[in-house]
């Protein structure tokens, strides 16, 4: 038998080191934000702390740290003497989601435009590569999320802060949408050339073509969507116009 320190430890064997807190909550977010972005948990839905602690396999201070992060990226609103839900999304919160993401984006790249360096089309490209790759495994959340980062590219670049923060405050509705998209076309995850023009005319020359690019990618699919927004079967309809109109108070 080997000998043992005062510790209890056996001599000679490396205590294993402690999982960071951080990354055990980031690891119940990955898992929250997938069952959100899956449908496994559906828009408008109320989450009980409880059940989702016994359903994970973890204590609650982990799980509301996750929760808060979620409320951060937008996926989740805590509304007073309601509790914590799943955003939901409506055809005019689609329609004013296109609008603003056009603007947006064309206004950012004209900021960069004359900056486009080396470092710049090997970023692009590296995150459309990764965007390709969680296609091709038919990671639905995984390739929002890289899709996420392939747009969010150019914003980052132009290191203008307040239109930074205004991408991330429609990052969660924007990753709802995706989600919505997906399941309005029965796919799981974009269309692999989806962004190929996107990043083709983004790496070009002409300014004009990309703004004309912007326009139509954004706009491809969005009458399916909202059809499928329009359609689905929902329960909560009445109780999310409620916590929407609570949280604009």
């Amino acid at each position: 038998m080997a000998p043992s320190n005062e510790t209890g430890r056996s001599a000679g064997v490396r205590p294993l080191a402690r999982v960071p807190k951080a990354t055990f909550r980031a690891h119940i977010a990955d898992g929250l934000r997938a069952a959100i972005l899956n449908g496994d948990i559906e828009p408008g839905s109320q989450l009980i702390e409880a059940n989702l602690a016994e359903q994970f396999g973890v204590s609650r201070g982990p799980l509301r740290e996750a929760m808060r992060q979620l409320i951060d990226e937008g996926l989740l609103v805590t509304v007073p003497y309601t509790g914590t839900h799943v955003i939901d999304l409506s055809v005019d919160d689609v329609r004013e989601i296109y609008s603003m993401r056009v603007n947006l984006e064309i206004f950012a790249f004209e900021q960069i435009w004359e900056r486009r360096d080396d470092g710049f089309h090997k970023g692009l490209l590296e995150r459309h590569q990764a965007l390709t790759a969680c296609i091709d495994a038919e990671d639905d959340a995984a390739s929002i999320h890289a899709e996420l980062q392939l747009h969010g590219f150019v914003y980052e670049a132009t290191g203008h802060r307040i239109l930074i923060k205004t991408w991330e405050s429609i990052r969660g509705r924007l990753q709802l949408y995706w989600a919505a998209h997906h399941r309005a076309h029965g796919i799981r995850g974009p269309r692999r050339e989806g962004h190929d023009d996107y990043v083709a005319t983004a790496l070009g020359d002409d300014l004009e073509a990309l703004r004309r690019e912007i326009t139509v990618h954004m706009a491809r699919g969005g009458s399916q969507t909202e059809a499928f927004l329009t359609n689905r079967p929902t329960v909560q309809n009445n109780e999310m116009t409620e916590i929407k109109a609570r949280a604009r108070r």
